[in-house]
């Protein structure tokens, strides 16, 4: 189960898309399954460090990928301020562009791009594990 520790800044996203890239073609995941978890993991990244590290430099990002026969498990951990995610409202798609908040879209599009989005903060750490599976049909 590879791990590797990233510094919390916007430059560590091509190489932590790099490693997420590698295990996910190792799996064998479609070319559209890879896009939707390096796509997922961009975006737990850019919120790790906005909002749990408030900027860059401030905390590392440990990236650790596991396989099984037909899923890739992605566990992202952070030091940075707990995140609990049932404070995050469900976007109102609905809603004209204007009238749209400006936050909370991404956690809802993880949701959409992965099979499974797990959250836990134990110990002072958050811990966001997210498992895409080979040929599960789009939500």
């Amino acid at each position: 189960m590879p791990t590797h520790i990233f510094p919390g800044r916007y430059d560590s996203l091509e190489k932590i898309a790099a490693f997420i890239r590698s295990e996910a073609e190792l799996l064998g995941l479609s070319h559209s399954e890879v896009f939707a978890v390096e796509t997922a993991v961009d975006e737990a990244v850019s919120n790790i460090i906005e909002h749990a590290y408030k900027g860059e430099n401030i905390g590392d990002i440990a990236c650790t990928c596991s396989r099984t026969n037909s899923c890739l498990t992605v566990v992202l951990e952070d030091h940075g301020q707990p995140f609990n995610p049932q404070k995050i409202p469900v976007p109102d798609l609905n809603a004209p562009l204007k009238n749209r908040k400006e936050n909370g879209l991404g956690f809802f599009m993880m949701n959409q791009w992965m099979d499974e989005v797990h959250f836990e903060f134990c110990d002072g750490v958050n811990r966001l594990i997210m498992v895409k599976c080979k040929d599960k049909p789009e939500k």
